[in-house]
């Protein structure tokens, strides 16, 4: 995180975890950009990734380390054949710059100037996500940072968690199951699965279906390690149900349209298909057995990221939960 206003630390820094009642009086001086250098190579285990994250070059990069390292008068990282690794002294650094940096954004929320706040938020999110409630986030975090710049990955939830545990990621939109941990978590509530077809399937309009009845007419699910098709699958094994008409797809749109082109039963989440209500009419069926509803939440690494991070978790919270009620109330059918 840049925090333009604050160019060093050339009086006093006190941590939160220190027991001395006064300022602490510092000889030398080092920048806040010296240490979000450090934490930056400490997480992304590259120069040349923390120069891109950073928007400045790598001499750039190794400079500001060199000079953190002349002041504090020790060796902060080692550099071997491509890869960083961090001494023993450099771990202890890196905890206690992210405790300065954080202090340093709690500088700026006291004086009420998240305007100050430059950064570059690594944004996950689904594809549900992306085609539903998105946009309404981005213009809210606009508004609440509007130095913050958002650099943008859709992706299934598998691969932001990869993501998230690589600190390739600052926030992921995502969707249970969690393979990985994450220190801070926001629930974004649940959202309901429905099953639809087009019109060019046979269905009687009111009729009560079971899973075995969508086969012969082929099932569209999403991604195959998803919440649902797991569900689904064994659902079909308990049941003693064939699988060779359970198709899966990585794509949510591309079940909506083969779906109103008849080419198969879909199950897919409601706002999605609320989302998608523009194209020709999809009918929903009533069948005895449906997903349980997907669970989204925001997840980060509250001890890594910034802290803005965390405000806009809440603020994902908040507009998933007027999009929830607002689709409940939408007549899509």
């Amino acid at each position: 995180m840049t925090l333009p206003a604050c160019k060093g630390l050339s009086a006093w820094v006190r941590s939160a975890a220190s027991a001395t009642q006064g300022p602490v009086m510092i000889g030398n001086t080092f920048t806040l950009k010296q240490l979000e250098a450090l934490i930056w190579v400490a997480d992304l285990g590259s120069f040349r990734k923390a120069a891109a994250h950073l928007n400045t070059t790598q001499p750039n990069i190794s400079a500001r380390i060199a000079g953190l390292e002349a002041t504090l008068g020790t060796t902060l990282m080692l550099r071997n054949a491509g890869s960083v690794q961090l001494t023993d002294k450099g771990t202890e650094i890196v905890q206690a710059a992210r405790r300065v940096l954080h202090e340093a954004e709690g500088l700026i929320t006291v004086a009420k100037r998240p305007d100050l706040i430059q950064d570059r938020l690594r944004l996950g999110v689904t594809e549900l996500v992306a085609c539903t409630w998105l946009h309404s986030f981005l213009l809210s975090l606009k508004d609440a940072y509007p130095s913050v710049s958002v650099e943008l990955t859709v992706d299934l939830s598998r691969n932001l968690d990869i993501a998230l545990t690589k600190n390739a990621l600052d926030l992921a939109i995502q969707t249970a199951p969690f393979t990985s941990s994450a220190t801070g978590i926001t629930e974004l509530g649940q959202y309901p699965y429905v099953w639809v077809c087009g019109a060019s399937l046979t269905f009687e309009e009111g009729g009560q279906y079971g899973v075995g009845d969508l086969l012969e007419a082929g099932i569209l699910t999403p991604a195959r390690d998803t919440q649902a098709s797991i569900a689904l699958n064994e659902y079909a094994d308990q049941q003693g149900l064939p699988k060779g008409r359970i198709v899966p797809s990585n794509s949510l749109s591309s079940c909506v349209k083969m779906a109103r082109d008849g080419l198969g039963v879909a199950v897919l989440p409601r706002a999605l298909v609320t989302a998608e209500a523009g194209g020709a009419p999809l009918r929903q069926l009533q069948v005895d057995w449906t997903p349980a509803p997907l669970r989204f939440a925001a997840r980060y690494q509250a001890g890594k990221v910034a802290q803005y991070v965390q405000e806009a978790a809440a603020i994902a919270g908040r507009i998933s939960e007027d999009y929830i009620r607002a689709e409940a109330e939408a007549v899509v059918f």
